[in-house]
């Protein structure tokens, strides 16, 4: 089954209803037929018929043995991190979703995992930043928000060696544009809330593995836990999913040609895009994935122009998240990177001149025309 068929079809049939629209099971609980006996569902935090479609959908878009749906991106990630233990070493990108840097800082470092921060980009970097005791890379690809590549072959390969695990955030691509496992990949995890479920509804989050042992892991953590993902939201997920294939391509067409229209205007200083030919690591996406998704981010000349174009765009939305079929441009220094330490984030070029733009579906003229128009007020 291709791709777009498996978006449409690939959680399998709703029931014996014949509604083409999945049924919605908003039990809480599911009774038994007798005794030791039981449908496959006993209670909605570990199981759900709804849950359990979507599930099995996104394991199948990412050609994965098990997928476990969540209350949010965090939450998936938090569920991941229940892996390790107190004297654990994780190397992490050090140009991550501000979110995710906030919860290994204030929750994991305070509870003993040790973390190492490197460009996940440098090969040679990530090398050397191995320890005895490391027991995962953790890398989104491209980063968040400064759009780096990081070549998820070469690292798996590595981490294997010293029998550590890979976890790559495949939130910007999507699985219709790049499959980690398949590269490699031990765990991926996805806000849901963002591309797959498209239209700025739903809050929601996935991990994915191939490993039977890791899913059961999960799972464990997963029920325990309970920040499961409510049936109304998976039916809001799995509805959204059904034009996955046609949203990401009309995002990645928009976005090319913002892109390029944004080297041609004179206050942008630099364009990050890694769908332009001259970005360093053009080369590692196209042999890694089969598209560049519809996120940039762009430098301009001084904090007054940065100002002046998040208050002057009208069609696009000045907004956190990213994914949606509408176009937000988002300024990552007061939104989603605050918790950074000033010096690090002016490393990074997280700067008050930075402004990233999740690119939505909209028609590419008429948001060239806003981000003109927003330029030269």
């Amino acid at each position: 089954m291709k791709f777009n068929t498996k978006c449409v079809h690939g959680g399998g049939k709703s029931d014996n209803t014949g509604a083409i629209s999945p049924a919605i099971y908003m039990s809480s609980t599911f009774s038994h037929p007798g005794l030791g006996e039981t449908t496959g569902f006993q209670y909605t935090r570990e199981s759900n018929p709804t849950r359990d479609r979507l599930e099995k959908l996104i394991a199948g878009l990412e050609d994965g043995f098990d997928a476990i749906a969540f209350s949010s991106g965090m939450a998936a990630i938090d569920a991941v991190f229940h892996l390790f233990s107190p004297g654990d070493h994780v190397i992490l990108g050090d140009d991550l979703y501000g979110g995710s840097i906030r919860l290994f800082t204030n929750i994991y470092e305070k509870n003993g995992v040790e973390f190492t921060y490197v460009g996940t980009s440098d090969l040679a970097a990530v090398q050397a930043a191995f320890k005895p005791n490391t027991k995962a890379v953790y890398i989104e690809t491209p980063t968040n928000p400064m759009m780096e590549i990081t070549d998820i072959r070469a690292v798996s390969n590595m981490a294997h060696d010293r029998n550590a695990l890979v976890i790559v955030d495949n939130t910007f691509l999507s699985p219709y544009f790049q499959k980690p496992l398949n590269l490699g990949a031990d765990i991926v995890v996805h806000s849901g809330t963002k591309f797959i479920g498209g239209h700025h509804d739903v809050i929601s989050g996935f991990t994915i593995v191939n490993d039977e042992s890791l899913a059961a892991q999960l799972r464990l953590v997963y029920k325990t836990v309970g920040a499961c993902l409510s049936a109304f939201d998976s039916w809001l997920v799995i509805r959204g999913i059904k034009t996955l294939a046609l949203r990401m391509e009309q995002h990645q067409k928009n976005a090319i040609a913002i892109a390029e229209w944004l080297k041609q205007e004179p206050k942008v200083t630099k364009v990050l895009f890694p769908g332009l030919p001259e970005h360093p690591g053009y080369e590692v996406n196209k042999a890694q994935s089969t598209g560049f998704g519809g996120m940039l981010s762009f430098e301009v000349d001084n904090e007054e122009t940065a100002k002046q174009v998040l208050e002057g765009i009208q069609l696009i939305q000045f907004a956190e998240s990213l994914g949606g079929t509408e176009s937000l441009l988002t300024y990552p220094v007061t939104q989603t990177h605050p918790d950074l330490k000033p010096e690090d984030a002016e490393r990074k070029g997280i700067t008050r001149r930075l402004l990233r733009l999740s690119v939505g579906i909209e028609d590419t003229d008429d948001l060239i025309a806003d981000l003109a128009q927003a330029f030269n007020k």
